[in-house]
């Protein structure tokens, strides 16, 4: 409901922009969502929501730990903001008006994909934080998966995938920026971090689909310290 409700406010802003021949219409910003959706059953998606949920479930023992641990720290502020699931839906709708308006289709697809991923993986996050409704570390509810994860996540893989690892590589270090912000700030356990990573990275992926015709194999890392998701795919 959180994201259908941002999701509505935000397209009555940009509706009335005039398609051209060839653009991408605004329509099909919700019109290929089923097609994205069923894009979540490739193997490769498959493999990063099962490596996520693995990781997150090896990691679920040590959340307690790992939150008494936590030290919240001014450096991790601007997490609060830049995983913000609103602030990636307008920056995605504002990419999508531009394009619009100054007829670059390529721009226009990536703010529809943008939009996209974010509608994809809020639907997934809101969903399961409902069915869970497991209690944050401050005492807050909701926990589980974090929605700022995966918020940061799904906008990084549609930037890897619309320009590669040379925009890719930073926009995944933003995400876990923000991810490392949740659990230092006690907002979220490290699991629910884990497999809010794994739907970002999905959801993203799942809307820009027609980048990926090439081999990923995905695998947890688990340690005492860390856990991660290790990615491999021939370059562009």
């Amino acid at each position: 409901m959180i994201v259908m409700v941002r999701t509505l406010v935000l397209a009555a802003a940009v509706a009335i922009c005039p398609a051209t021949a060839g653009a991408q219409s605004f329509w099909s910003i919700f019109t290929e969502l089923p097609s994205d959706f069923g894009h979540l059953t490739e193997p490769s998606n498959l493999a990063i929501l099962g490596s996520a949920g693995a990781g997150s479930l090896a990691i679920h023992q040590k959340d307690e730990q790992i939150a008494e641990n936590a030290a919240p720290n001014t450096v991790f502020t601007a997490g609060d903001v830049l995983g913000e699931g609103w602030v990636h839906a307008v920056a995605g709708f504002g990419i999508y008006s531009a394009g619009r308006l100054s007829h670059r289709e390529n721009f226009g697809r990536l703010g529809v994909d943008l939009v996209q991923g974010q509608i994809v993986g809020g639907i997934i996050t809101d969903g399961i934080k409902l069915a869970t409704d497991r209690t944050r570390p401050d005492g807050g509810s909701h926990s589980f998966p974090s929605g700022h994860t995966s918020t940061a996540f799904a906008t990084a893989a549609v930037l890897q995938s619309h320009f590669g690892w040379k925009v890719g590589i930073p926009a995944y270090l933003m995400a876990g920026y923000v991810a490392t912000s949740r659990v230092a700030n006690a907002n979220h356990f490290a699991s629910d971090v884990v497999f809010g990573a794994g739907i970002g990275m999905a959801a993203g992926r799942a809307t820009t689909f027609q980048f990926w015709g090439r081999p990923t194999t995905v695998s947890p890392s688990i340690s005492r310290r860390v856990v991660s998701l290790n990615v491999r795919m021939l370059a562009r």
